[in-house]
């Protein structure tokens, strides 16, 4: 998994531009399906999810690494839409949490 944006002189720029989305929800079964089932109806892969329990758990935080592309701006008013969806917000390729975790890995 890789969070490093390309240089801008790389050909393929486009295409392995990344973004994180950090999407708050509540927390109960099925909420990662609907989620994750919205980009793959969408044919919208994901890099890379990350998912925990926030506060009491009754609520989770999900993080999802995306290719960068014009149809992610439709992508997230659709996640916003959905019921259990309390927020979604939008980072750089090099949000902390996925850097920490390829930091992690690179360890093991």
């Amino acid at each position: 998994m890789t969070t490093q944006l390309p240089e801008s002189g790389d050909s393929k720029n486009a295409a392995e531009k990344c973004t994180v989305l950090e999407v708050t929800v509540n927390n109960h079964p099925g909420v990662m399906s609907h989620v994750c089932g919205l980009f793959s109806r969408r044919a919208f892969n994901v890099e890379g999810i990350l998912c925990m329990p926030i506060g009491d758990g009754d609520r989770s935080r999900i993080w999802l690494m995306v290719n960068e592309d014009e149809r992610l701006d439709q992508m997230v008013k659709q996640i916003e839409k959905l019921e259990d969806v309390l927020g979604v917000n939008r980072h750089a390729a090099g949000h902390e949490v996925f850097a920490r975790l390829e930091e992690f890995f690179r360890v093991q």
